[in-house]
């Protein structure tokens, strides 16, 4: 009965804590644990906002990675990555969104994965809505009346009725609000739409979470335990270690990526140097390092060149300085003859590139090449040598490639497509221009000693520039009275073998094709702590780090790939098979990619790549400190009058820069001579004397995660197109000077258009560069015009309180993706494109140096040709470069 009569009930008075609680007492002792705990961390979060936002009414804004001054002083400390517990709460602090709600609405503008957030705060604050537009919306009142007597008695009818009410209330509201928003009208979320961490807080979070636990030193010494060649048992273990790191940190879609190579290896006695005649100075050298590990004795690769030729030659002995095309040339015109000979040549010096020793040797005519270490570059002269420091010791050998990459990067059997398993179509090795034809070996100074004291007296006694430091020995060419020498080398030659790099990924949720790829190779000649495994072991870091944001719910705008590649040391093979196994989707999608190979190996910074990196990289130096010197790495790097280096063939970023059109930076802390390529480039080499403490590897891990945070979480992406025009016109002002001023190349092959270039004045040109400038000018106008929408993005986006509507954000998107693709834009994709004789090089701006890989060139098909001294390619090339310039600066503003 509605009349029927209750007893009263007393209810307990509640004490103060109860009374001022966010809930009533009888609700408190409902509460979840789960929910006990929510509240707790938003009263936690409740005293960081308060704290930031009182002087600050219209709310925090976080500092850019631009700013000089570092906040780290402003920010709460981070809690040891020992308790899970306190990370997660230093991420709930960073307002990291939901993964999962990241992953659904990947394919979204910004506005998408905010809106459920959004929506239960509009739903909690109805009546206190103030909308812009609601001054000009009409009012309505519903008319009253009365509820009849059975709804009067009914109470449940009537709150079922107000309930109905309000919901059909909401329901308008919510309708009108989702047509202003799908409009574009109303601009609604942080950049459009999702909680996302703070972008300084997550600088802090990886540069504080560096390498905290030693992680690093614990990889390398895993990492260093055994010899890994690529193609080999030990190299495919540690893959499959590696696969399992990459798992285990979280990424998604770990795969091993397999592709069938060219490799080769030398037989067991298969490699000889020794002494034939006279008969009394019948010798044979070592060849083989000394064991760098003895209890336990560990296991030590041949001394050997991948892709040298095999073959079993004899010839006079002939020493040829640095094996450059300039040394064979003075030989000839001193009266010694190469022909037939086995030459000696010294690492280093003025030809770098050891495949190119051999490949100048082969045209000079002899029959194999020796290649050895001499101290004066690489040993005693330089100060104390293993174990006792760190440079190379006398039985030390530079193991390495004899392949030329400038010609040919990856597979030298597949150049231009994938070796994927099963792939029939393979050229065969003496069809290929990157392999050499004669055969060749490296030896330590020890042996070489022998060599060279055998041809004392023969020949012309050397200049100085052409002596080493070897004690007791005359430097003397020999001639065809110098002893007869053998070279044998008998490898296992045809061999196809399974390659495999590790790929993995953190899917970008506004952006998730485009992509920003790290990598470091895998391979190493012998234990390799330097090179590779110094990058490896801070790449490794990196990803960690990386994982733990996302497995707490962080989502970067564009995908972040990480890559350990395989079979680098052979010719870069396993990212070039990836790249020429993706080529569409790279040129499309590909953003920046990030290389680290030798990690570490003393204290200068040193870094080559695009000029588009030149600004990111001067900020991310600004908040990174040289660990030696009261001094950030920006202010070191300005000191020693450093600048951006260029990129030549020297590692994995050939084919992504030179073949894709990926923007490409190298990275690396340089230093005096090391062990290279040797077994004594080991743990202990580095624990003692590359990095004691490891305190260059944490700062280099912490200078990759910086650089891959911007490129991947920026709204706008941070290259710098109008760095990028200025660098054009310096690189022009170098042809200017090789052009006008220097003069034909010495080496020039057509002997008429050289006599032509005599007769004329020396100011006078046989190239006309006006192309290039005119192209170059165009560029800088573009560039100009290009960024000026940055200001108007910026403008827009804080003038209506960091809010992006859909229609901006298309357009942020937009023009992110021009400036991504424009170095593709710089290929030379038309039929048959690519540099003369080496078209699988398509980049009209960089390449190798033809005759000095490790080195970079710009405008390559231009300086191909003025080497060749044929001046009518090298207008043609001009011509060419100028417009395919033209036209990739006009696409920045047009379509």
């Amino acid at each position: 009965m509605g009349d029927e009569k209750h007893p009263y009930e007393n209810l307990p008075i509640p004490t103060y804590e109860e009374a001022t609680s966010s809930r009533p007492h009888s609700s408190q002792s409902l509460l979840g644990p789960e929910e006990i705990s929510d509240d707790a961390e938003r009263q936690g979060l409740l005293q960081y906002i308060v704290q930031h936002d009182q002087s600050r009414p219209r709310g925090y804004h976080p500092p850019t990675v631009e700013s000089a001054r570092s906040s780290l002083d402003l920010l709460p400390s981070p809690s040891l990555r020992g308790s899970e517990d306190a990370t997660r709460e230093e991420m709930e602090q960073m307002e990291v969104e939901d993964p999962l709600a990241a992953e659904d609405s990947a394919t979204h503008p910004l506005i998408g994965n905010r809106i459920s957030k959004h929506f239960s705060t509009f739903t909690q604050s109805l009546s206190s809505l103030h909308l812009p537009f609601r001054q000009y919306l009409p009012r309505f009142k519903l008319p009253s009346f009365r509820l009849g007597r059975f709804a009067r008695d009914d109470a449940q009818s009537t709150a079922r009725f107000m309930i109905f009410g309000r919901l059909f209330g909401i329901f308008i509201i919510v309708s009108v609000i989702y047509v202003l928003i799908a409009s574009g009208v109303l601009q609604m979320g942080k950049r459009g739409g999702a909680v996302y961490a703070d972008p300084e807080l997550l600088r802090v979070f990886v540069q504080n979470h560096m390498n905290e636990h030693n992680h690093i030193q614990e990889y390398l010494e895993f990492l260093t335990e055994y010899p890994h060649i690529s193609g080999l048992e030990r190299n495919y273990v540690l893959a499959e270690w590696m696969e399992e790191q990459f798992k285990t940190a979280g990424l998604v879609d770990v795969s091993l990526e397999r592709f069938d190579v060219y490799l080769n290896y030398p037989k067991a006695g298969g490699r000889k140097v020794a002494i034939l005649d006279p008969p009394e100075k019948r010798w044979e050298a070592v060849i083989e390092e000394e064991l760098a590990y003895t209890d336990p004795i560990r296991q030590q690769p041949y001394v050997f060149h991948g892709y040298s030729k095999s073959g079993d030659v004899s010839g006079r002995l002939i020493y040829a300085n640095y094996g450059s095309r300039a040394d064979f040339q003075l030989l000839e015109e001193k009266g010694v003859s190469v022909n037939g000979s086995v030459v000696l040549v010294r690492y280093g010096g003025t030809q770098t590139d050891r495949g190119l020793k051999v490949k100048a040797a082969e045209l000079a005519g002899a029959v194999g090449c020796i290649i050895y270490s001499d101290p004066a570059e690489d040993g005693f002269a330089q100060g104390p040598v293993w174990p006792d420091g760190r440079f190379r010791s006398d039985d030390s050998a530079e193991r390495g490639t004899v392949v030329i990459t400038s010609y040919v990067a990856g597979d030298p059997l597949t150049p231009g497509w994938a070796s994927t398993p099963g792939e029939k179509h393979r050229a065969s090795a003496e069809e290929s221009p990157a392999l050499v034809n004669i055969p060749s070996i490296p030896l330590a100074w020890r042996d070489a000693q022998q060599l060279l004291k055998s041809i004392e007296g023969s020949g012309n006694m050397v200049e100085d520039d052409w002596k080493g430091k070897i004690p007791d020995v005359e430097y003397w060419t020999g001639d065809g009275s110098s002893p007869l020498v053998r070279l044998l080398n008998d490898q296992y030659e045809d061999t196809y073998k399974p390659i495999h790099n590790i790929l993995g990924r953190i899917p970008g949720w506004e952006q998730p094709n485009k992509k920003i790829i790290v990598g470091n190779h895998r391979d190493a000649w012998c234990f390799g702590a330097a090179d590779p495994s110094s990058g490896t072991a801070i790449m490794l870091e990196v990803m960690r780090i990386f994982g733990d944001l996302m497995k707490l719910g962080w989502r970067p705008l564009r995908s972040i790939e990480f890559a350990s590649w395989d079979a680098e040391e052979y010719n870069l093979v396993g990212s070039t098979e990836h790249v020429e196994n993706r080529m569409d989707d790279l040129r499309l999608n590909g953003v920046a990619y990030v290389n680290v190979d030798v990690g570490v190996v003393g204290t200068n910074f040193s870094a080559y790549g695009s000029p588009v990196f030149e600004r990111l990289l001067h900020q991310v130096m600004k908040r990174t400190s040289d660990p030696n010197v009261n001094q950030t790495l920006f202010e070191v790097w300005q000191s020693q009058g450093k600048q951006l280096g260029g990129l030549g063939a020297g590692s994995d970023y050939v084919a992504f820069q030179d073949f894709a059109g990926t923007s490409s930076l190298d990275i690396t802390f340089e230093g005096q001579p090391f062990p290279y390529h040797s077994c004594y480039d080991n743990f202990e080499w580095m624990q003692n004397f590359g990095d004691p403490g490891f305190a260059y590897h944490k700062v280099l891990g912490e200078v990759i995660a910086l650089l891959i945070l911007e490129l991947s979480n920026k709204p706008i992406l941070p290259f710098d197109m109008e760095d990028y025009a200025r660098w054009v016109h310096s690189w022009i002002d170098d042809l200017s000077q090789r052009v006008y001023v220097d003069g034909p190349m010495k080496y020039g092959s057509e002997d008429e258009t050289n006599e032509v270039a005599n007769e004329i004045d020396e100011t006078e040109s046989l190239i006309d560069l006006k192309p290039l400038w005119d192209a170059a000018d165009v560029f800088s106008e573009e560039a100009r015009q290009f960024h000026r929408w940055d200001q108007d993005w910026a403008a827009m986006y804080y003038g209506s309180g960091e809010f992006e509507s859909n229609v901006l954000a298309i357009k942020r998107m937009s023009h992110n993706n021009r400036l991504a693709n424009f170095e593709t834009h710089l290929l030379d994709l038309s039929e048959g494109g690519g540099l003369p004789n080496r078209t699988q090089y398509k980049h009209v701006l960089y390449a190798p140096e033809i005759w000095s890989g490790y080195e970079g060139a710009h405008f390559p098909g231009v300086t191909d040709a003025i080497d060749a001294g044929n001046w009518t390619a090298a207008n043609e090339q001009v011509e060419k470069v100028a417009a395919i310039l033209s036209k990739a600066a006009r696409k920045l503003n047009h379509n």
